[in-house]
């Protein structure tokens, strides 16, 4: 096996968070209603895209009827719908929406990923299995060695990406505050965050589509002409 293929097969093969393994295996077994039919993945999630990337995407962790379900993070949930929208404006993905592992989409320049693999009860990761899932996030940057900005959906993500980058040696004191749109130099690389596209933000206004699309056209914009 090559070494994506090796890493990724680890992913999958994680049972390291009690909680998390019995919750989205629960989940897999009961199933929504509207996806009764389906067979669910219900393990870890590996990232996917392009090895390649200029772009690192960095979520909180799978939905469980989403990416739990699909066994593609962002895949087949609301949250999926707005980014994938927002990539193929931006010119990251080859179509608009995902739906299933096999629908056809591509990932041009860009990678995405979890800070945590599992679908976690109430959408909150304990400490605890946030930090188990850590080397599997550091394994995946140290392999994607063209990635430049790393945009990171919601405060869980941005602080998981903070300490990725702390871990390689840059890092800036204080610490710097979450907020969407906030842009911060790190070594080579440039930090960017975004409000999740969950339904609480999406439904309430808080995130717009020009929103999403003004922090991938920041992402594109830097990658063109490069970190000044």
């Amino acid at each position: 096996m090559d070494s994506w293929q090796e890493l990724n097969h680890r992913i999958i093969a994680c049972r390291l968070c009690p909680r998390l393994v019995a919750w989205r295996e629960e989940i897999a077994r009961v199933k929504k209603p509207a996806y009764a039919d389906q067979a669910y993945w219900g393990k870890p999630l590996t990232g996917f895209g392009d090895p390649q990337a200029g772009l690192w995407v960095l979520g909180l962790a799978p939905a469980a009827h989403g990416g739990n379900r699909t066994g593609r993070i962002f895949t087949g949930d609301r949250s999926g719908d707005w980014l994938f929208r927002a990539l193929h404006r931006a010119g990251f993905a080859n179509q608009p929406t995902s739906v299933s592992r096999d629908d056809g989409l591509q990932l041009q320049g860009a990678f995405i990923s979890a800070a945590v693999r599992c679908a976690p009860p109430g959408n909150q990761p304990s400490p605890d299995e946030r930090d188990r899932c850590f080397p599997y996030l550091q394994e995946e940057f140290a392999k994607l060695k063209r990635a430049k900005v790393l945009v990171a959906l919601g405060g869980f993500a941005w602080q998981a990406a903070l300490r990725l980058l702390k871990s390689v040696g840059w890092e800036l004191r204080p610490r710097p505050a979450f907020g969407h749109a906030k842009e911060v130099r790190l070594g080579p690389c440039v930090l960017l965050g975004s409000f999740h596209p969950s339904q609480q933000n999406t439904f309430t206004g808080k995130l717009t589509e020009a929103m999403l699309d003004a922090v991938f056209e920041r992402a594109r914009s830097i990658l063109q002409r490069g970190i000044e």
